[in-house]
């Protein structure tokens, strides 16, 4: 009896959502483009650290070679975005990297991203709200601060802000009142700040190359001992390096790499229009790859121009291009800055604030998340009580706490969304059928019939076991390989996530050769080198999508690698944080979405309906249907 109810409990976490594809039927407004999509990428992925980031990395961490950290993390960056394109292509709904988790590998794992995106996105808002409103600020003098620090205060160090942030209130609060009023005309607006922000990086970036001087790229200890500050030889190691182009080394590259990895966040956003884009299976993929390729050229020409125009020790991290100006004589240029921070933190606040109500909305549709939230506006097509619900979080997270030790969370969030997408591609690539295919039905009732036959088959030995891992007797995918790839994909996420925590953990034993640590790594990696062999010998779907990411099974591993890795370096406070947030999305789950669940009651339902041609018992291909 118990184990009964434990099977049927662990069916719930596990059900995958059936999406039919047949019809392009949608409640919302169908009317974004492909430059909608890329100017939405570029404008949420290229904000105000662009002004500032590099200055940072360059002057702690790499020195001219920030250049090379940007195109490490493009690179980085671009594998979670093939992986995005893919299943833009593949699933054109809303819901971004929460659909995809939900129709691969089910509910349990689909809410947890969905979540987290949530966590993500509000944070995002809230603490580029308020970024918005201390530069606004900076601009006209401190006026607004000024006032409000006579006027109020909280007092409680570490959680609540020493102020609260009207004015990011009252940003927000436009914001929401915009994207409650229509997609198109968000767009336009998002559109004509990207423009202009990138008519000021333009402009720095020739300026940069007009004035810069190619000496900044190889200076010597001599240059530093001239240009640095009176006893110039105390910090050398910390502020010089090596000198050259390469001052901090490959190690310096690498670290700067990973905080500039963080720099190119915000492209999924366009994931989440599936279901606003005229042709979102052409423009999702054109919308991400081209967006990351416009910001990999930004961030690469600023970085560039900054190091040429000012010895990198001579940064200033705060301010880095207003006082590189004032060192090569054009200060009024500060003010072409001071405008294009501004449009990029008002792209970035757009770009946080646009796909948190559609993941609302994907989840509240599901009956994951209340129902209430559902609701679209007749009028205007967009999800009006999410947008509200968000717009009302967001404002209350930016007027009353200091975000400065919580913006580590959005990183997780986006970097398990990162993850999950990577493991869902590498997932379905390889299993039989297409999610629409009209043939999928009949194609696994045959496969599943043949995997019958070869389980009791008496002559099935370890040498036919082997034959199945490593060759295959079909070019198509079958329910027994694509169920050997569910093994074998699990089998890699767990090998990754501790060979990361043993590379964090343990790097001074293994830089010390600590033959213990070396030999588990070692054996760690034969074993993931043993299931990627048996990933990349099983046959591949032949469905025709309009983008598939190109090298199966690396690009993908290599990204989750990536992507763990990263979420491993974050604090265990960080940590903590996510533990307490995720704490309250099951008590939500487990009271509320387990038990109002739309596949639940799907399921529930004789399966031959004409409104759901995808149901089907064998269409079953989530890990569990293998153990159940």
């Amino acid at each position: 009896m118990f184990g009964g109810k434990m099977a049927s409990f662990g069916k719930k976490l596990i059900r995958r959502r059936v999406v039919d594809l047949s019809s392009e039927d949608t409640r919302f407004a169908r009317c974004l483009s492909t430059l909608d999509l890329i100017a939405l990428g570029v404008g949420s992925t290229l904000g105000a650290g662009v002004y500032v980031l590099a200055g940072e990395v360059a002057k702690e961490m790499a020195g001219p070679s920030i250049v090379l950290c940007f195109l490490v993390a493009a690179f980085s960056s671009v594998l979670a975005g093939l992986c995005y394109a893919e299943f833009g292509a593949r699933v054109p709904k809303t819901g971004s990297a929460y659909l995809y988790s939900y129709v691969t590998v089910g509910e349990i794992w689909a809410f947890t991203t969905g979540w987290n995106l949530i966590l993500s996105y509000v944070i995002g808002t809230a603490s580029v709200a308020r970024a918005w409103s201390a530069a606004f600020d900076n601009i006209i003098g401190n006026h607004i601060s000024t006032f409000f620090m006579n006027k109020t205060s909280l007092n409680l160090p570490g959680v609540l802000a020493e102020h609260p942030d009207f004015f990011a209130v009252i940003l927000i609060g436009l914001l929401t009142v915009l994207l409650a009023f229509g997609v198109s005309e968000s767009a336009l607006v998002n559109k004509i700040f990207t423009a202009v922000n990138l008519v000021v990086l333009g402009f720095v970036i020739i300026a940069g190359f007009v004035k810069g001087d190619i000496k900044n790229w190889q200076l010597s200890e001599e240059d530093y001992k001239n240009l640095s500050y009176p006893d110039p030889l105390d910090d050398k190691t910390k502020d010089f390096g090596s000198g050259g182009f390469v001052p901090f080394g490959l190690e310096g590259i690498l670290t700067g790499a990973a905080t500039c990895f963080y720099a190119f966040v915000g492209f999924d956003c366009i994931a989440t229009t599936g279901e606003e884009a005229r042709n979102p299976q052409r423009s999702i993929p054109i919308g991400i790859i081209v967006s990351l390729l416009i910001c990999f050229v930004a961030y690469f020409g600023v970085s560039a121009a900054l190091t040429l125009m000012v010895p990198y020790f001579l940064l200033n991290k705060e301010s880095p291009l207003p006082e590189a100006f004032k060192a090569v004589g054009w200060e009024p240029a500060r003010y072409a800055v001071a405008v294009g921070s501004l449009c990029a933190l008002s792209t970035s606040l757009l770009g946080s604030m646009f796909p948190m109500p559609r993941v609302i909305y994907a989840m509240a549709e599901d009956g994951l998340l209340f129902k209430f939230l559902s609701s679209i506006n007749n009028r205007t097509k967009t999800p009006l009580s999410a947008t509200i619900a968000s717009g009302f979080l967001a404002a209350v997270m930016a007027f009353l706490f200091d975000l400065k030790d919580l913006v580590d969370l959005m990183s997780i969030g986006t970097l398990l969304a990162y993850s999950l997408v990577a493991v869902c591609v590498l997932i379905l690539r390889y299993q039989p059928g297409q999610l629409n295919s009209p043939k999928a039905i009949e194609m696994l009732e045959l496969n599943g019939n043949e995997e019958e036959r070869v389980i009791v088959n008496p002559t099935f030995t370890a040498t036919s076991a082997l034959q199945m891992l490593f060759n295959p007797p079909t070019d198509t995918p079958t329910a027994l390989s694509g169920r050997i790839i569910y093994i074998c994909v699990s089998v890699i996420a767990t090998l990754i996530t501790v060979i990361c925590v043993v590379l964090t953990l343990e790097m001074t034993a293994l830089k010390d050769a600590s033959v213990g640590w070396i030999v588990l790594l070692v054996l760690l990696l034969v074993v993931l080198l043993i299931s990627t062999i048996i990933i990349w010998r099983q046959p591949q779907s032949n469905a025709r999508l309009n983008f598939k990411v190109p090298f199966l099974p690396f690009l993908p591993i290599f990204s989750l690698f990536i992507n763990i890795l990263l979420m491993v370096q974050l604090s265990a406070s960080t940590w903590g944080w996510f533990a307490i947030w995720m704490v309250v999305g099951f008590m939500i789950y487990f009271g509320y979405g387990i038990r109002n669940s739309v596949e639940g009651k799907n399921a529930e339902e004789p399966c031959a309906t004409v409104e759901k041609p995808l149901c089907h018992p064998e269409l079953d291909l989530s890990p569990g249907a293998a153990a159940v």
